[in-house]
């Protein structure tokens, strides 16, 4: 059952109400799962379960996304700002340093939580922030092709096409490398979040100048990328590694820019291996 939070970050304008939905379940050690640009907390189903058997699991919809409301008008959607508003977040729920993983936009959210001490390890899946300028305007591009699509299609038709595998396929083939394992309300959900992301446009803006250039010590840090990754290039995986030295660097072989969904078994064990 989704859940709604509010609390106050610190903004230029003085403090500010933010509210953030999330889903929780399991027991054990907390673990916090952030999802990328235009997903929601839906992205991170196919592992839940796996977690949960060992770690009390927060899925969180990231301000802007899914039925998490927009930020306040004015209050930009950077690093600055939401990384101390997931902080905020985590100590409302009384969240003592939890472990945190996150994918794409997530993933960069998770190493700016490692880099500010606010959780006790980091596994970041295809981290944004260590692109090439050419890169990030691929990604950028890429992305707003995706939002494009989603709000051109009628609803009716998303349902439809999510009902065959290849029209699944289509949907969502630049995210997944193996879009037909996703199920039919799945791909209805996360195509809905995409075209009704109210933080979108707002999060790119703030990461047209955007990379994450500072090490994350003294906690242990997964750096893991897909081999069919199609949004951000598996070599930025390296670049990362350089950034953070003492990072475990991990492949994931047949897995897209959402690895949870490509092969759920291989990115819980990454995960839980981190949080060990």
């Amino acid at each position: 059952m989704t859940t709604t939070v509010s609390f106050t970050v610190a903004t230029a304008d003085g403090p500010r109400p933010v509210s953030v939905a999330y889903e929780r379940t399991g027991s054990g050690e907390p673990l916090l799962l952030l999802h990328g640009i235009g997903h929601h907390l839906r992205a991170w189903d196919p592992v839940t379960r796996i977690l949960a058997a060992e770690r009390d699991v927060i899925a969180v919809d990231l301000p802007g996304f899914g039925t998490s409301p927009a930020l306040p008008g004015g209050v930009p959607y950077d690093l600055a700002t939401v990384g101390p508003a997931l902080g905020a977040f985590c100590a409302e729920l009384g969240l003592d340093r939890p472990h945190v993983a996150g994918n794409s936009l997530g993933g960069l959210l998770a190493l700016e939580l490692g880099r500010t001490e606010v959780v006790r390890s980091v596994t970041a899946l295809s981290p944004a922030g260590f692109w090439t300028e050419a890169e990030r305007r691929y990604a950028f591009g890429t992305l707003r092709a995706m939002r494009r699509s989603a709000l051109a299609l009628p609803v009716p038709l998303i349902e439809r096409l999510s009902r065959s595998a290849a029209g699944r396929t289509a949907l969502t083939s630049t995210i997944y490398a193996r879009p037909g394992r996703r199920s039919p309300e799945a791909v209805v959900a996360e195509t809905l979040a995409l075209r009704e992301a109210t933080g979108f446009h707002q999060t790119l803006e703030a990461g047209r100048d955007t990379l994450f250039g500072e090490d994350v010590k003294g906690i242990p840090v997964t750096v893991a990328w897909g081999t069919r990754d199609r949004i951000l290039l598996r070599r930025q995986g390296v670049r990362a590694k350089r950034v953070i030295p003492d990072a475990r660097l991990v492949r994931l072989p047949g897995c897209g820019h959402v690895p949870m969904n490509d092969d759920p078994a291989l990115v819980a064990r990454v995960i839980l291996d981190t949080s060990r």
